[in-house]
């Protein structure tokens, strides 16, 4: 049986114990750091844009005849001043036929009367006369000229033309449809932005657009023009893009998904996983090189997926804790099990840990 004096011997020996259990520094934690890197980056618009040819326009014809020849297929390319179609023009022919040796007689006439003035054997008014005639004639000669050249369907600049609904010998009347012509070369891209960006919006920004035609590729350009006035309706301004299409796989109406780069700029840029935030304000921490945890404020600024810039707090190439910062004390000794470089992503990083999957 123990003695009354061995119970505060008893007692002391536990105080100790607990005290010393107090002090002992918990084992280390498993976290992933990530580097804080520096990169290129830009505050990004996003929209819905439609794709319009640089240069479009239906040709039509403007007299009511025959269709005589079509010179073109279902999406030919054509050069400028390329013939694609005629219209019948035997009457008009004729009357051309006419009208030059109309001209050609009263021109001989003129001549002929002007050498008689000069010798002072016809009349100043005669002269006047003939001369008014080749001049009549020349008149009646070029609309003669004009009706033919209406007849004749020619290509206005170079692009690619539409399908062909037409055929030899069918009657065209004035606004009848002949084919459509696009140049394609280079694409025009209008977009609708909320009015609330007209701040940042001006021509030069640059611009990345997509389509679920082409999955995995993006096409770049540069903004040309934004609108004068804002739509009331719905507070968005036209935004208007233009785009090279050098392989001619943009085609007018398509819809795409645009991003607007705005205001770029050489800035740190951290995972958006690393940040621990507390009321309005945002945190990380951060390993030193003694392997210690130090929870630091920072001041985010622009977001892109999976990034956020950093605009005080962090300097280049120091590291934050992506994973395994939920428990994580200030001051306290942290393990790496692995750095997150960008390369790799969080299954694939944790399948390398010891343990597997969910180390941290």
């Amino acid at each position: 049986m123990r003695s009354a004096t061995d119970l505060p011997l008893l007692l002391a020996g536990l105080a100790l114990l607990c005290a010393a259990a107090l002090a002992a520094e918990p084992p280390p934690a498993g976290v992933i750091v990530a580097p804080v890197r520096q990169v290129q980056f830009a505050d990004t618009i996003e929209a819905l844009g439609t794709v319009a040819a640089v240069e479009s326009v239906a040709l039509t014809a403007t007299v009511t005849e025959t269709v005589g020849a079509i010179h073109f297929d279902d999406g030919d390319r054509v050069e400028k001043g390329q013939l694609l179609a005629e219209l019948s023009s035997r009457e008009e022919q004729a009357q051309l036929d006419e009208a030059r040796a109309t001209v050609s007689e009263a021109l001989r006439q003129y001549q002929r009367f002007q050498s008689l003035a000069a010798r002072g054997t016809a009349a100043r008014s005669l002269l006047d006369e003939r001369q008014r005639d080749w001049e009549t004639a020349r008149a009646r000669l070029a609309a003669i000229e004009s009706r033919l050249a209406d007849r004749l369907i020619k290509a206005p600049f170079a692009g690619v033309v539409g399908l062909r609904d037409l055929s030899v010998g069918a009657l065209v009347e004035p606004g009848d449809l002949i084919t459509t012509l696009d140049d394609d070369s280079t694409v025009k891209l209008e977009l609708p932005v909320s009015a609330t960006y007209l701040r940042v919006l001006r021509p030069g920004l640059e611009v990345l657009a997509s389509s679920r035609a082409f999955p995995g590729r993006s096409f770049s350009g540069t903004v040309k023009a934004v609108n004068s006035r804002v739509d009331p309706v719905t507070r968005s301004i036209r935004v208007r893009a233009t785009l090279p299409n050098p392989e001619h796989l943009l085609r007018p109406g398509m819809l795409m998904q645009v991003v607007v780069q705005q205001e770029p700029r050489t800035t740190l840029v951290i995972p958006e996983e690393s940040l621990v935030p507390l009321g309005e304000r945002q945190f990380v921490f951060v390993v030193g090189a003694d392997s210690k945890a130090d929870r630091r404020e920072v001041r985010i600024g622009g977001r892109r997926p999976g990034l956020v810039e950093v605009d005080k707090g962090l300097a280049a190439n120091e590291q934050v804790v992506t994973h395994g910062h939920l428990q994580l004390r200030p001051g306290q000794t942290v393990r790496v099990l692995a750095i997150d470089d960008g390369s790799r992503s969080l299954p694939e990083l944790l399948r390398t840990l010891p343990g597997g999957v969910g180390s941290p």
